[in-house]
């Protein structure tokens, strides 16, 4: 991704010959690109039944971060296109040290959940403050969605949906509902 001089990224994946309508930091935009990997990996199971529950969990995560391609969203489809050109020794969980609230290596799975809902909340405060309403609706359902694929591959018996498709709250202990909530969809 090219930078200009003031260290702002621009916007990618705006059609060609519109002009980009807002501008990302780079602590931003690597924020927005790193949290769909993240809810992946926090929305696995931490004891897998088995290596075949293992990976198709992460299959099924690896689903729902390529299912926003297909969004109506230039900014999910940007986030997935920089997913995507990230080198392949990019970790999909944060780096220690990307974050304040990251807990480091050494982080205990609370910790690191503790650190992945007030990334959400940044990624939060970020959209409302650069992004189209429509496109913040959009990215945070978006990364909602890769965490509810996982916990449904996790969970393939217990899984309760609403009439409108939605995960019941509850059915995985909480997690998807705290993660809606800090992701400002409850």
């Amino acid at each position: 991704m090219s930078h200009d001089a003031s260290g702002e990224s621009p916007f990618p994946g705006r059609p060609a010959g519109r002009a980009p309508t807002v501008a990302y930091s780079a602590d931003e935009w690597k924020l927005l690109i790193r949290l769909p990997g993240r809810v992946l990996v926090a929305a696995t199971s931490p004891e897998p039944a088995s290596p075949r529950h293992a990976v198709l969990e992460g299959l099924a995560g690896l689903e729902g971060i390529a299912a926003g391609r297909a969004f109506d969203s230039d900014l999910v489809r940007a986030v997935v296109v920089a997913i995507y050109a990230e080198p392949d020794n990019t970790p999909l969980d944060a780096e220690p040290g990307d974050s304040p609230f990251d807990g480091g290596p050494h982080a205990g799975r609370h910790e690191r959940l503790a650190g992945l809902l007030l990334s959400c909340q940044a990624a939060v405060e970020v959209l409302a403050d650069r992004a189209d309403p429509a496109d913040s609706a959009a990215y945070r359902q978006w990364v909602q969605s890769v965490a509810a694929r996982v916990r449904r591959a996790a969970h393939p018996v217990d899984v309760h949906l609403g009439t409108s498709g939605e995960w019941v709250p509850g059915i995985d202990g909480g997690f998807l509902g705290r993660l809606g909530t800090a992701l400002g969809l409850r």
